[in-house]
């Protein structure tokens, strides 16, 4: 019998989930715990596993469309019991009226082999990944799709995070290896559907398969592109953290150069010794997490006439990502030594990144952090996320410089590493005092820096 594939419950307060990507189509062959479809909740986006090895037999909910947990989105045969799946997205009872002869799906496919123009790359399968791409910074789909296309991931810059293939730049490649170059002028803007017309067949000596027809990216001026579930989220809550917290924001700025200095020196030894890299977050959290203990009500929540003061420190850590940004949360973040908060914050990333996160990941937070200068920002001026009353803003490292006082009293000018802390906070709850006396503490911390990070 075939097996059900349900929209999944992704935690007790989920009752919906919006279908946005089918990795696979039907007829297509998959193995249990596969990547199959994307789903985007009001928590979270995710990647669904195949409950069930064998072949996608039948779509039933199409891309875009939003259903109850438990609705049964699809179905998977073993092999053999679904030698003819029903076109993607088609009811039942057509696929039923039809008859066996009039689709014949592997006919076809033979129809398309013997029109394609013969070439090694079209008639051999894709190249196995080396271990090299493997770890090449990108998602399972776009690995699936590079494997399709015969693509090599080193063979692209990724302009994503860090570097981070995205899947717009494993497309664009693709269409550029089977397209003609765009003409300069008004035939840039002309989508790769419309050049591929005209597009000449690739040479038997072209490396990368021609890439099968696909719709066009909506990303092109003058295009009107709806909001994705996430954007329509992030907005909402963006809007209704403005009506709800009276925003102020003060900035210091902080000689970071011991730690810049500390970090260089222990980088190396720390990622042999544990298998992580040694990033700046840590210790922000840390100094944070100090000032804090010092200023409970950093770490509070208003609740009606009352206020809210935490037993724990769950500090929400920003993860920006290809299609938005969502805010993962390390629970507890108060009980964990430095090496556990460094594990913390890389797992969160991670699975932040590969949709491998959980509703109870992104809920619970107390004090959220954010870092906008990783992408240049020497500051920013953050939106507290709700129900919390503060955010701190780490802005861009830059060398300086900055008028340095010895244990004499004597002063010169030296260059020194500086980075500009923000805070956003709730003036209903915390006063400005307050927050620029928790500042204080959070830079002291940071410029006398003590603790042991190994």
């Amino acid at each position: 019998m075939p097996t059900d594939i349900i929209m999944p419950q992704m935690g007790e307060s989920i009752v919906e989930g919006t279908i946005t990507k089918w990795l696979k189509k039907p007829g297509d062959k998959v193995q249990r715990d596969e990547p199959l479809f994307e789903i985007s909740t009001d928590k979270v986006d995710a990647e669904i596993p195949a409950p069930a090895s064998g072949v996608l037999q039948e779509i039933k909910v199409t891309e875009g469309t939003t259903v109850g947990v438990n609705t049964v989105v699809g179905t998977i045969a073993v092999d053999g019991e679904a030698a003819a799946a029903p076109a993607k997205s088609a009811p039942a009872s057509a696929a039923a009226e039809k008859p066996p002869q009039e689709k014949p799906a592997p006919e076809k496919k033979e129809e398309k082999k013997s029109a394609a123009p013969s070439s090694p790359a079209a008639s051999s399968p894709a190249p196995q990944q080396s271990a090299e791409e493997e770890e090449t910074r990108s998602s399972p789909l776009v690995r699936k799709i590079a494997r399709e296309h015969g693509v090599s991931l080193s063979q692209i810059s990724g302009t994503g995070l860090g570097g981070r293939i995205t899947k717009q730049d494993i497309m664009a490649f693709v269409e550029r290896q089977g397209s003609q170059p765009a003409r300069v002028g008004t035939d840039a803007f002309v989508r790769p559907a419309e050049r591929s017309e005209a597009a000449p067949p690739p040479s038997p000596a072209s490396p990368v398969a021609p890439p099968a027809p696909r719709p066009a990216p909506a990303a092109y001026p003058g295009d009107l592109v709806p909001l994705t579930n996430m954007r329509k989220i992030i907005a909402q809550r963006m809007i209704e953290s403005r009506r709800t917290s009276a925003h102020v924001h003060c900035m210091y700025e902080v000689d970071f150069t011991r730690i810049v200095n500390l970090r260089a020196k222990h980088k190396n030894a720390f990622e042999q010794r544990h298998g992580v890299r040694l990033t700046f977050m840590p210790f922000f959290v840390r100094a944070a997490i100090i000032a804090i203990q010092q200023w409970p009500i950093i770490n509070a929540s208003l609740e009606g006439d009352n206020i809210r003061y935490h037993r724990n420190i769950n500090v929400g850590i920003a993860v920006a990502l290809d299609w938005g940004l969502i805010v993962p949360v390390l629970k507890n973040a108060g009980d964990l030594n430095f090496l556990g908060l460094q594990r913390g914050i890389t797992d969160l990333g991670e699975r932040a990144r590969t949709k491998k996160l959980k509703p109870e990941d992104v809920e619970g937070s107390t004090f959220t952090v954010t870092n906008p200068g990783q992408f240049g920002a020497v500051f920013g001026l953050p939106i507290i996320n709700q129900p919390n009353s503060a955010i701190m803003g780490v802005g861009g490292i830059t060398k300086q410089p900055l008028v340095v006082t010895d244990k004499e009293g004597n002063d010169s000018i030296a260059i020194r590493s500086v980075v500009h802390l923000t805070l956003g906070y709730d003036h209903r709850l915390i006063d400005g005092a307050v927050a620029d006396q928790f500042m204080a503490q959070v830079k002291k911390n940071l410029e006398t820096w003590s603790e042991e990070v190994g």
